[in-house]
């Protein structure tokens, strides 16, 4: 509802020489009557049986480019016949836009209640599933430009068709079909904005990567574990095509987030004449993808690299936002730059490959969007983390795509941490000691930032932020993702040490990020008879 719809459908429609058609038209079009007084007269059921007569005839049609009420999925033949006789594209929208788009439209009747935003996050939370279920493509429309969305459209439909998999598909194929579904948001930071593109078998679509390099020479940065299951796969196709591919293969692991790892890449660079036209490809997870932007950014001063990251943890959050850098043994990424790639292609289907630790590390910033954003998907996270652990594919591609959106939105209004950005670290003040007190390593970096989010709510409620029940959702949700909920024991002094060494901190003081409530955030300073309360509290046996 209030996604663009009927202004996007008709466009698509002109460029690809289709007759575009509403099917709440057709369905005034044949009852005489216009939407609103369906539902009051016959009711909303009367209302779903017309729709779904309607979509079952206009599905049968070729030719055409067909927009649907944003209620059309609840029906099971409905989603059924758009699931089998086309392509279907979600556009999706989040509420805060939804509301702006529909606030003084009178033409829909289930917003016509004394609260239409909690109506709407219940149409979300009730439908989100069913679009997801059936969409080949979801496309973000939080971008204001509404021909460059039609042309990523066309060119993602043009993808599909390349992959082999043709426009119509029966019962017997949906599965496949489901696993080919993409989602694609923008990054909107003017020149230097880029694709984000999440979906199972991004990999195996050479296409996809190819459009993003436009020189000759190409470097594949990867790592031990990864190399062997997907270097070759992302190579093979470029040397086909007539490109230079060099590889630097890196031991696995945050401790190896370092200088000499970065020297080893300069090194391949200069030794294989790479010029400033060389496109740096970072394979891999969050280390990968940290050190190579690193060396992207410095490198002749800056060339051009892309992110294909290969963790839940680097496709919900390292990969997006252009934050590269390297460990110091003082502090956890003090060195580093602002340097943002031409684009994320993250394949889901590389989960599949990923170590069960891992896979709860990663989950710890998805919990994080929730808790400091948007409590609706919080809710989503704790309705949902049996079949997140369980690598659902749906659920998994909702987490990555929601938390991509979120994080891509924050650093839209602040790509420098100038403010806002910030709250994104919520839990990191916490989790970067655990980390550079333990050893880089020694504990994931999702494990640190799962267990400093326990802490940081910890202390909201010691400064009065938040109730206890919240205090225990968050502890809950972050033992249910396998992640430790108790903080080493790493000694007081040792603690606030670490802790002062902070990117926040602004004059030696500590600052926080906090829950003011849950789905909300608040950067401050506390007293540090608060911070210490937190810390006998939560550190203890592991």
């Amino acid at each position: 509802m209030g996604a663009g719809k009927t202004t996007i459908g008709r466009i698509l429609a002109r460029k690809l020489g289709k007759r575009f058609i509403d099917s709440d038209h057709e369905i005034e079009a044949r009852t005489g009557a216009s939407i609103p007084w369906i539902f009051e007269i016959e009711g909303e059921a009367s209302f779903r049986r017309r729709e779904a007569e309607v979509i079952r005839d206009l599905t049968a049609q070729d030719g055409i480019v067909l927009a649907t009420g944003g209620g059309a999925v609840l029906d099971a033949d409905s989603r059924a016949y758009l699931k089998q006789r086309g392509r279907v594209i979600y556009l999706r929208a989040n509420v805060s836009s939804i509301m702006l788009r529909t606030s003084h439209d009178k033409n829909r009747p289930l917003l016509q209640t004394a609260d239409p935003r909690r109506k709407l996050e219940e149409l979300t939370a009730q439908r989100e599933p069913l679009y997801r279920e059936i969409a080949d493509l979801v496309i973000d429309t939080g971008r204001p430009n509404v021909q460059s969305m039609v042309q990523t459209i066309l060119a993602q439909l043009g993808a599909l068709e390349n992959s082999g998999a043709g426009p119509a598909r029966s019962p017997d194929t949906s599965t496949s079909m489901t696993e080919q579904s993409r989602t694609l948001l923008n990054v909107d930071l003017g020149e230097r904005s880029y694709p984000i593109t999440i979906g199972a078998g991004l990999l195996s679509d050479p296409a996809l990567l190819a459009q993003h390099i436009a020189g000759r020479k190409v470097a594949i940065v990867t790592n031990t574990t990864v190399a062997p299951l997907y270097l070759e796969r992302v190579a093979a196709p470029l040397r086909a095509a007539g490109r230079e591919v060099m590889s630097v293969i890196l031991p696995d692991g945050e401790e190896y987030k370092n200088w000499a790892s970065l020297m080893q890449v300069f090194d391949a660079l200069l030794a294989n004449k790479c010029d400033r036209k060389t496109t740096l490809v970072a394979l891999g997870g969050g280390v990968i993808g940290d050190l190579t932007g690193f060396a992207a950014a410095s490198y002749m001063r800056g060339v051009p690299f892309v992110q294909i990251p290969t963790t839940l943890l680097s496709q919900v959050d390292s990969s997006v936002g252009g934050k590269t850098g390297l460990n110091h043994p003082l502090g956890k990424n003090m060195i580093g730059a602002f340097y943002q790639p031409r684009a994320v292609l993250a394949d889901t289907a590389t989960l599949a490959t990923l170590p069960d630790r891992e896979l709860s590390a990663g989950m710890a910033e998805v919990i994080k969007h929730g808790a400091i954003i948007d409590a609706v998907f919080f809710d989503w996270i704790e309705h949902n983390i049996g079949k997140l652990m369980a690598r659902d594919q749906q659920a998994l591609a909702y987490a990555i795509s929601r938390s991509c959106e979120i994080k891509a939105d924050v650093v839209r209004q602040d790509e420098r941490e100038g403010g806002l950005r910030a709250i994104l670290n919520f839990g990191h003040t916490f989790g970067h000691a655990i980390e550079a007190g333990l050893g880089y390593g020694h504990w994931l970096h999702g494990e640190a930032v799962g267990c400093g989010m326990v802490m940081a709510a910890d202390l909201s409620q010691r400064a009065g932020l938040v109730d206890a029940a919240t205090v225990a959702r968050v502890r809950a949700l972050v033992g249910a993702a396998g992640l430790p909920t108790m903080a080493p024991d790493l000694g007081t002094e040792r603690w606030l040490e670490l802790m002062e060494v902070d990117k926040k901190n602004e004059g030696g003081a500590i600052k926080f990020i906090l829950l003011k409530p849950l789905g909300a955030p608040s950067i401050q300073n506390v007293a540090q008879e608060l911070l210490l309360a937190t810390l006998a509290a939560c550190v203890g046996p592991q």
